[in-house]
């Protein structure tokens, strides 16, 4: 029986470059889809996934992520006054329970690898959930509980995975297949953004990641990867070997929300998947073409 995955650790230290102005103060994970921060979604995929606890690995200027999920009294005093009693139930469903969040502090920004070593004390021996907050997944159940399902099978390390087009290789960490079915696919190696002549196949990992503590024995040396970064895909190969590695296919659609196409699609295929605004968005769609 596989130990289950409890905690999750979500890289948020970002800068958010492409998307300045609007983040030269505003964390990029603090951008809204329809009426919620990019955060809010990703822990909220991990709640429904069963994750227990959280930590969100910060940088400078990021402290307007702690202040979403901690209380505003006077703001819920208001809502309750007015009768907003909706609006003032979704704020505090938003909310971890005490204890269950935490948050740390990547001081340079030197990969995703550094950022998920940032959280190794929190971890404690445990198996893990990685969430990055830029890859926005609509999905029903959500991606990460597909994932929790999936891992109960595997064990081992586990990743969200789609084809990319091969010319598109270079911009993801990329699985060397052994055997696929479809749905799950065992890994012999991972590659890290190859170019699309040297990549060994074009199944992708996106911003989803179930992984064993022993991944950090290869964090620790801080070894520098592809663009003088710690990479987490280059500490992840070398388990490889010792500890099962898969990617699983998930049903759903993925948005890159780190970049202004993605975070534009997002906004309109969350708001046409609610029913109060599917009519009015389809029309404002029309009207605007």
């Amino acid at each position: 029986m596989v130990q289950p995955v409890r905690k999750a650790v979500f890289p948020v230290a970002g800068l958010g470059t492409r998307f300045l102005p609007a983040t030269k103060v505003l964390p990029k994970e603090m951008l809204p889809i329809v009426d919620k921060p990019l955060i809010q979604y990703a822990l909220e995929e991990a709640m429904e996934a069963g994750i227990e606890e959280f930590v969100l690995v910060t940088g400078r200027g990021k402290n307007l992520m702690e202040d979403h999920f901690d209380h505003a009294y006077e703001l819920e005093a208001i809502l309750l006054e007015r009768g907003k009693l909706t609006e003032l139930e979704a704020m505090e469903r938003m909310t971890p329970d005490p204890g269950r969040l935490s948050y740390t502090r990547q001081r340079r920004p030197r990969g995703l690898g550094h950022a998920v070593w940032c959280a190794r004390q929190f971890i404690a021996g445990e198996p893990f959930a990685v969430v990055l907050p830029d890859d926005l997944i609509l999905a029903a159940p959500g991606c990460l509980k597909q994932m929790v399902n999936a891992y109960r099978e595997t064990g081992g390390n586990l990743v969200a995975v789609e084809d990319v087009p091969r010319e598109h290789t270079d911009r993801y960490g990329i699985l060397d297949v052994e055997t696929d079915n479809g749905r799950l696919a065992k890994a012999r190696g991972l590659v890290e953004k190859p170019a699309p002549e040297e990549a060994p196949s074009t199944l992708s990992i996106i911003g989803r990641y179930i992984l064993q503590p022993e991944v950090f024995d290869h964090l620790d040396k801080h070894e520098e990867g592809a663009g003088g970064e710690i990479q987490l895909t280059d500490a992840m190969a070398r388990t490889i070997g010792d500890t099962e590695f898969h990617g699983v296919r998930f049903d759903g659609r993925r948005f890159d929300c780190g970049t202004k196409i993605g975070f534009v699609a997002a906004n309109v295929a969350f708001a046409l998947s609610r029913d109060e605004l599917n009519d009015d968005v389809r029309e404002v769609i029309q009207s605007v073409l």
